[in-house]
């Protein structure tokens, strides 16, 4: 890169590494201001997440100062360092167009050399709200740590190690990914990151709760503190402690540690940056000479049934394994509806007829059926003249979507039910759980012909046009209501039956659930059929308007 063009004959001379550090903290700087005057909304809610990472950061800083001379305090800073070496590795995987320059493959065409380059992206990456957060908490655990003022001159050492230790963790993990995260599939791991993180937080509210219920406390955590203290990055918090308790030598082989990682890394990311910079990218022409048979839900073709009802099933099969958004909520149905029963058996609340809430989940990728096919619904509905086409149409969905939820709904019931240690009420349970799925699936396809809405398509993270919120709340909200009523029959004998006499004929709740529940399944999608079909201009306008 050179500073301007020849002047007098001069020949343009390359920019020192410090002078291309500073032009790279620039460009970061007009990224971000430039990002932040597209809209006042923008503005808002960066500042809004500024001001609370900020505030987080010096009360995690401050609570750290205040538990200087407690013995668990080295427990608490050493975890927290991995914690955060950890969430600095995997986030970029799944938020890669949050930052720009997390990209190198942007500066392929630049006469730029690997050396300087790594040294200047690093430089950029130190700018954010995320580099603050992580150096204050890192500060917060030197302070708490440093008892001695040799321990105080190798915090001076160690915190900032410990910080370029994870910007170069996560530009290293970025940049040996950045061909997967800009493509496709990326794109879905994007999408599955809400849930990645939902679980992520459900795990750390069981470990707060455990350790609410535990006299020890934090001492609890000691065996895996001894573990972490050894893991670069948070090695180089442990050397602080080290150090104040006189342990030179474990001091200097934790602080080693770290500086030995640091320089793998950012070899490792020099190499990655030199081959993205100069050779040719492959993946894309290996994708596409692989061949379609037998991928996804086209090698499971040949058993759907012949006719309309095949192809519509075998559509709605492609919609869930390509399409992201519609994978998405899938994949997340799936989790949640298996995580929250796991959570409650951990808690000691289970109850083996949870899994009707399992079941409910998936029972909600009925509704707003049309909303997938965006415009091109209208190709759909070229095939639906009459009630008959409408209902073959509906019904092969339902079929589609049943592939999933039914054994997904055995295997949830038999898991909790052997979890809680209650295998009496595993039929009783899966006769209700089929009856709430049945429901669902009726006034899924009501709900998806009366209120149908546009899903976007140019956003990763909204599931709903704007304006047609409404209609979204109303078609969940109308079916999940509906839907208990329908299926209260079955809970008020499975009350019932459970403190009775009757208690030993409750299997008698399996088959009975299972025929009720394929009731209202046809009934449900007879009463939407010609509704779908006098409905159908309607419907595409609708889901057309993202």
């Amino acid at each position: 890169m050179a500073t301007g063009g020849p002047v007098d004959g001069a020949v343009p001379r390359e920019l020192s590494t410090a002078a291309l550090a500073a032009v790279f903290v620039r460009l970061k700087l007009s990224l971000l201001r430039n990002g932040l005057r597209q809209s006042t909304a923008r503005k808002t809610v960066f500042v809004i997440s500024l001001v609370l990472a900020v505030l987080f950061a010096a009360l995690q800083l401050l609570g750290f100062v205040m538990m200087r001379g407690s013995e668990n305090v080295v427990i608490a800073g050493v975890l927290y360092a991995g914690v955060l070496a950890l969430g600095w590795a995997v986030m970029p995987l799944f938020f890669p167009s949050g930052d720009e320059t997390l990209d190198p493959t942007r500066l392929v065409m630049l006469p730029l050399r690997p050396g300087p380059l790594v040294t200047a992206l690093t430089a950029a990456s130190l700018v954010g709200t995320g580099p603050l957060f992580t150096f204050c908490v890192l500060l917060g655990a030197g302070i708490a740590l440093a008892h001695t003022w040799a321990a105080a001159a190798v915090a001076l050492i160690a915190v900032p190690l410990a910080l370029l230790g994870c910007i170069a963790l996560a530009r290293s993990v970025a940049a040996a990914n950045i061909r997967l995260l800009t493509s496709r599939k990326g794109r879905d791991l994007a999408l599955l990151s809400g849930l990645v993180i939902a679980v992520g937080l459900q795990a750390v509210n069981l470990g707060f709760q455990e350790l609410s219920r535990s006299e020890e406390g934090l001492s609890v955590l000691a065996p895996a503190a001894d573990i972490v203290r050894w893991v670069p990055v948070a090695s180089a918090i442990a050397s602080v402690d080290a150090t104040g308790d006189g342990a030179y030598g474990t001091a200097a082989a934790q602080l080693a540690l770290s500086a030995a990682a640091l320089g793998g890394l950012l070899w490792w990311w020099r190499r990655i940056l030199t081959r993205l910079m100069t050779a040719p990218d492959g993946s894309t022409i290996a994708a596409a000479s692989e061949p379609e048979v037998g991928r996804g839900a086209g090698g499971a073709a040949r058993f759907l049934p012949e006719g309309r009802t095949g192809a519509v099933m075998q559509r709605a099969l492609r919609y869930l394994w390509r399409d992201p958004k519609t994978k998405a909520g899938l994949v997340s149905a799936l989790a949640i509806g298996a995580i929250i029963p796991l959570v409650n058996v951990v808690q000691g609340n289970g109850s083996v007829y949870f899994a009707a809430f399992a079941t409910s989940m998936l029972g909600l990728q009925m509704y707003n059926q049309f909303g997938q096919d965006t415009s091109a619904f209208w190709m759909v509905l070229q095939t639906m003249s009459t009630a008959r086409d409408a209902y073959e149409e509906l019904r092969a969905r339902a079929l589609a979507l049943l592939l999933i939820a039914l054994p997904y709904t055995v295997l949830v019931t038999v898991g909790i039910a052997f979890a809680v240690g209650d295998p009496d009420g595993l039929l009783p349970a899966l006769g209700l759980s089929l009856t709430v799925l049945g429901a669902m699936l009726g006034t899924g396809a009501y709900g998806s012909a009366r209120y149908p809405y546009s899903i976007p398509q140019d956003s990763a993270y909204k599931n709903v046009a704007p304006g047609q919120s409404s209609l979204a709340w109303m078609s969940l909200a109308v079916g999940a209501i509906v839907s208990a009523l329908l299926a209260s029959p079955l809970i008020v004998a499975v009350l019932m039956m459970k403190d009775s006499d009757a208690r030993d004929a409750m299997w008698l709740l399996l088959p009975s659930g299972a025929v009720y529940g394929a009731l209202l399944a046809w009934a449900g999608l007879k009463l939407a059929a010609p509704l779908t079909a006098r409905r159908g201009p309607e419907i595409l306008a609708a889901v057309s308007k993202g």
